[in-house]
């Protein structure tokens, strides 16, 4: 079978390469799926460049896919699933690749209403989002989100599994947002991070309370504006930090609000906490009240390479999705 392949760490465009592979056989628990579609997320591309600490080599990378089971569990050949994140890509072959194996237990059933791309550009960051915002943060009915970096790939996942509550939104970016556009996406105040005072307009808001919950997926520049936008007894969530890893913050000041502060990385999951995630997230997709992020290119796993270059350069404009049938 064809495979995306690298030996050693460094630049996308030097380092991996397609190759025949040997097909991978399922074991006792396992199922092997054939590949449809699988996205490209700026964590595979990290992943390349050897900014993951466990990732054994050489390795086929990728994380997000859908496709249909093969072989494996003889009542589970034919479905149509999808799956995430884990260990794949990291210390068991990746989804870049035509035939992939994964725990049965993680082989979910893809949403009826999604096509397979659209399913595999679903994954990590509605996984990241769904992991944040629901299962530590524990948003509620009633409450007021802030999402920094919320027109990202994580933060509008994050704005729309907030929108399946009577949640209001406050959305940061760097850029001012079109007012319609932030709108039709679930923001209900949308806030410049170069041009607005975050944490006055916050306030201003909440009535001068405050919000309940931020999920802050920037980090380093904003993480003290987010944190002081907080009432009493909020809750932040961060998953990365842009530029200084390093921040500053009241102590006292902290303490003092009773604040809770959650860390976020959904690379300690394996794929079959990912699958159940999916599999909450599943009858909001069904149902319509979910969606799929914007897809803005397709291509074959012979053209991907490319795409792993335009997200390392910062060039990418949206989610890259390879399919198989390209």
């Amino acid at each position: 079978m064809k495979a995306l392949r690298f030996y050693k760490f460094g630049d996308p465009a030097e380092v991996l390469r397609i190759e025949e592979v040997p097909e991978p056989l399922p074991g006792p628990e396992e199922v092997l799926v054939k590949v449809h579609a699988a996205s490209l997320n700026p964590s595979d591309v990290k992943n390349v460049q050897g900014n993951f600490g466990k990732t054994t080599l050489p390795r086929i990378p990728g994380r997000d896919f859908a496709g249909v089971i093969t072989a494996g569990d003889k009542d589970m050949i034919g479905q149509e699933i999808w799956a995430a994140g884990g260990d794949i890509g990291f210390t068991r072959d990746g989804s870049h690749t035509e035939y992939i194996v994964i725990p049965k237990k993680a082989a979910r059933p893809k949403p009826k209403s999604l096509s397979m791309s659209e399913a595999a550009s679903v994954g990590i960051n509605y996984i990241t989002a769904y992991l944040g915002l629901v299962e530590r943060a524990g948003l509620k009915d009633g409450e007021t989100l802030l999402v920094t970096g919320a027109t990202g790939g994580v933060g509008s996942s994050v704005v729309k599994i907030a929108k399946l509550k009577s949640v209001r939104v406050i959305g940061v970016d760097r850029k001012q947002m079109d007012p319609e556009r932030a709108k039709q996406s679930g923001i209900d105040l949308a806030l410049s991070s170069e041009s607005d005072d975050i944490v006055n307009r916050t306030k201003e808001f909440t009535g001068g309370k405050g919000v309940d919950v931020i999920f802050d997926c920037v980090g380093g520049p904003l993480f003290e504006a987010a944190l002081n936008s907080l009432g009493v007894g909020g809750r932040q969530v961060n998953i990365t930090s842009v530029g200084d890893r390093r921040v500053c913050f009241d102590l006292l000041d902290f303490y003092h609000r009773q604040l809770t502060l959650f860390g976020v990385d959904t690379a300690k999951l394996d794929i079959v906490a990912c699958g159940n995630i999916l599999e909450s997230l599943r009858p909001g997709f069904e149902d319509g009240r979910l969606t799929p992020p914007e897809i803005a290119r397709t291509c074959s796993l012979d053209e991907l390479i490319g795409g792993y270059e335009q997200v390392a350069t910062g060039t990418a404009t949206g989610k890259i999705v390879f399919l198989l049938e390209s």
